[in-house]
């Protein structure tokens, strides 16, 4: 099975880098053969999975990242970052899981391709 580690630097509302990262994660994981997508989020990125965001337009980041997690993509998202920005205490989406670099270093090697946002 191919594996593809999506990984994203921007803040979720900055741009849409994150947005559309998402969205290529819900196609990946449409295709067949579906390949097993791992999806990391570091620096502004990681506030992407607290949940209950209510953006005035546009598309939902929860629902999205729920999608991505119950076709069976892994979601985690740096603590360091998360730690930096204060954001320690506050709850995160279900399944999204904190992480280390020593996590993202093994997925980068276990991955067939890397993709960066």
């Amino acid at each position: 099975m191919q594996q593809v580690l999506i990984v994203v630097n921007d803040a979720p509302y900055g741009s849409e880098k994150l947005f559309n990262a998402l969205r290529l994660a819900i196609q990946l994981n449409e295709q067949i053969p579906t390949p097993k997508v791992k999806l990391f989020l570091l620096s502004d990125a990681v506030t992407g999975v607290l949940p209950r965001q209510q953006p005035g337009e546009g598309y939902n980041l929860q629902q999205m990242l729920e999608i991505i997690l119950a076709q069976g993509a892994e979601v985690k998202y740096c603590t360091s970052c998360v730690q930096a920005r204060g954001l320690n205490d506050l709850s995160a989406i279900e399944g999204c899981v904190k992480a280390t670099m020593d996590d993202l270093a093994l997925w980068l090697l276990q991955s067939d391709k890397v993709i960066n946002f």
